[in-house]
């Protein structure tokens, strides 16, 4: 089938590529409607690796995805022919210990889409098992299905926070991942969310989103907005969401003592942090590694508005434009946040 396929490092084609699927007595067949650009997809497409994933041979793209159901499998219960759905992107192997425990995005041998080897969704069609589908509740569109895969990230990490009722949150980075992160801990209860960024157009969304008060840190003194924003205590939570090496290495600066620190964006090099500093402070560290047992609750707060990603999606592209809109991504205008590439067109 006609498929984006990253032939390599800095090669995408649009080309007939062979797919050996079978659908399963558990699976369904999708046809895909809207594919979201991640910035991990782009990664591969500029520098053919990510940590010790790399491309070694042909792959297609993309693992945001929304589409409909065109075949059922026979002992499909929950879904049926016609429905709209969106997909969560990795299917752990049923048998690994980590499934066990309730944490299966940990599992090394997970099969994610366009995570070398895995091929991903950027392509007319996709089988995939029915545990792993899930049916859009009235009134969340297709394009906000598509947006369930970011959304997960963001609300694991409000989850791993802890939470409590008021808190104020500090988010270091103003894409995608941490705007749904500013809104996920404003959903899990905290009272405001200072979110900052170097790119001002990005902030201006930000500040549309009730709640999320925006610092651009190269003209205003994040430390004294927090100062008094806080009484001078420091901020609860600390959402490391940009992958700057700079920036997680001072990640506990802001954080008042007995605060949390959740890391998420990932940095492409090492980082040396003050650990003293964060002894001292007893702070507690989280990470967060894509998501688990999310989906649905993305899903509850989206249908219920008090999550609205439509203002994130800033750009659009067609299928037969995917590699435009992959060469628009790899430079993205500081007004741009998340591009859908919509198959029908």
């Amino acid at each position: 089938m006609l498929a984006l396929v990253l032939e390599r490092k800095n090669e995408l084609n649009l080309r007939d590529f062979p797919i050996d699927e079978k659908l399963g007595p558990n699976d369904v067949r999708i046809r895909m409607r809207t594919v979201g650009i991640c910035g991990s997809d782009v990664h591969y497409y500029t520098h053919g690796y990510i940590g010790k994933f790399v491309v070694k041979a042909p792959m297609i793209l993309g693992h945001e995805g929304a589409g409909e159901i065109i075949e059922i499998g026979s002992e499909v219960k929950s879904l049926k022919i016609g429905d709209l759905v969106c997909m969560e992107p990795g299917v752990p192997n049923p048998h690994s210990p980590e499934l066990m425990i309730g944490r299966y995005n940990l599992d090394p041998e997970i099969s994610f889409w366009a995570t070398p080897p895995f091929h991903g969704c950027l392509r007319p069609e996709v089988i995939h098992p029915e545990q792993f589908t899930f049916k859009l509740p009235e009134g969340v569109s297709l394009a906000e299905g598509a947006m369930v895969e970011p959304v997960a990230v963001g609300m694991m990490a409000a989850t791993r926070a802890g939470i409590k009722p008021g808190d104020i949150a500090l988010v270091f980075g103003a894409g995608p991942i941490g705007l749904v992160t500013a809104m996920s801990a404003l959903a899990g209860g905290c009272s405001k969310v200072i979110i900052t960024d170097i790119q001002q157009p990005k902030l201006e969304i930000a500040g549309t989103i009730p709640g999320v008060f925006p610092v651009n840190t190269v003209n205003e003194d994040l430390t004294s907005v927090i100062a008094k924003a806080t009484r001078g205590r420091g901020v609860d939570i600390v959402f490391e969401c940009s992958g700057n090496e700079k920036v997680a290495a001072a990640v506990v600066t802001h954080l008042r003592p007995g605060g949390t620190v959740v890391h998420i964006g990932i940095p492409l090099e090492n980082v040396s942090w003050d650990l003293a500093a964060a002894i001292v402070k007893e702070a507690r560290i989280e990470s967060v590694f894509r998501y688990a047992h999310v989906y649905p609750k993305a899903l509850d707060l989206m249908s219920s508005g008090k999550l609205n990603v439509k203002p994130l999606i800033t750009h659009h592209f067609g299928f037969s434009e995917s590699i435009a809109a992959f060469d628009f991504a790899k430079n993205m205008p500081p007004n741009g946040i998340k591009i859908h590439i919509d198959m029908d067109k």
